[in-house]
């Protein structure tokens, strides 16, 4: 077989650009921890001592990380002063906590993928599953700090404003259920913006919904609560809003999921799918955010389902056909694409 020189170059240039990307996601983690990127963006140009100093922490490192930092393009230097700034755009990328595109959680959540690659070489092996309490803790943190910045700046002002009529029932006093809460992120924006309605988070992992408390108890908010259970056995039932965020696709039933959510629903309810943005084939799908997409489904979305009552493993990249397979089959006879980032669909589901 005779190698084509040029195109064995193209993928090694490729692999080198993969072997920089993994071997900086942990100087990411250390720079959010350590308040690197959001003093440099705050501070403008700075030499690595004066970063250094304005930190707490030890220049030959700071140096070493800002030297590793501008070769990948998340800050920018100056050969002729020897400093170092952010532009806006990288500042909202991992400077700014607030920023709804703050990119640094999905590298914890990248980290807990390392830690557990025994357990998922053993599941390629057998075809088990692994369930979602059963990951590295680094896991549960970087989910939320990854979500929750497109939760904070699209939730209110774009995607419930997209669905009829739901804005003005939550105003004037609701109950909602946030089913697969996770830590609530959600629920807890939600709980701020509609003071009238009440929120149930719910969520099978007992040690999310312990993190979920506090999260609450910390907002001082008294219209929210917290159960443990699963999407097909909470009790609760007359909902006028029911939310689904980035988790039906881990679900192992959401056919039976969704058929719990419609007999909880009261006849004029609404359930929103939030789900990670594809489309329905795979060639369409082999670009930037599905590679993302389809690696975090290869080793935490499918293993979760495959753990689960019938295994259904729809995984991250699903696409909104699949998607409204599972959710019509679930009993629900409205479905619309309610509006969508580039991140995210956000869909509606009505009896």
């Amino acid at each position: 077989m005779e190698v084509n020189e040029e195109k064995l170059h193209e993928l090694l240039g490729k692999v080198v650009v993969e072997m920089g990307a993994a071997a900086n996601g942990p100087l990411i983690t250390i720079g959010d921890k350590l308040g690197l990127y959001t003093t440099l963006s705050e501070s403008g140009p700075m030499t690595a001592k004066g970063l250094a100093d304005a930190t707490g922490t030890a220049e030959r490192y700071i140096k070493e990380w800002l030297s590793a930092q501008a070769a990948s393009g998340y800050v920018q230097f100056n050969s002729e002063t020897n400093q170092f700034h952010m532009t806006p755009e990288q500042t909202m990328a991992f400077g700014d906590r607030n920023s709804p595109v703050f990119m640094t959680g999905a590298f914890y959540a990248i980290t807990s993928l390392y830690h557990d690659e025994p357990k998922m070489t053993e599941a390629f092996k057998t075809g088990e599953g692994i369930s979602w309490g059963n990951h590295n803790k680094c896991l549960y943190c970087g989910t939320e700090k990854f979500f929750s910045p497109s939760y904070e700046g699209n939730l209110i002002a774009s995607w419930i404003p997209s669905l009829e009529g739901v804005v003005s029932k939550l105003e004037k006093g609701a109950k909602v259920a946030d089913i697969g809460c996770g830590h609530a992120a959600s629920t807890v924006i939600m709980a701020k913006a509609f003071p009238n309605s009440t929120f149930v988070g719910i969520d099978y992992h007992d040690k999310s919904i312990e993190e979920a408390k506090l999260r609450a108890k910390d907002a001082d908010l008294k219209n929210i609560s917290f159960k443990v259970g699963t999407a097909k056995d909470f009790e609760d039932k007359d909902f006028d809003f029911i939310t689904f965020f980035d988790c039906l696709h881990d679900m192992g039933d959401p056919v039976g999921a969704c058929a719990h959510a419609k007999s909880a629903l009261k006849e004029d309810g609404t359930c929103m799918i939030v789900e990670p943005f594809a489309m329905d084939s795979l060639k369409d799908n082999l670009n930037p955010v599905g590679r993302a997409f389809y690696a975090f489904s290869t080793q935490l979305c499918v293993p979760c389902s495959l753990n689960q009552e019938v295994g259904a493993a729809l995984g991250a990249q699903a696409g909104e056909q699949k998607l409204k397979e599972a959710i019509t089959a679930g009993g629900f006879s409205h479905f619309r694409r309610a509006t969508e980032t580039p991140f995210n669909l956000i869909l509606e589901a009505r009896p």
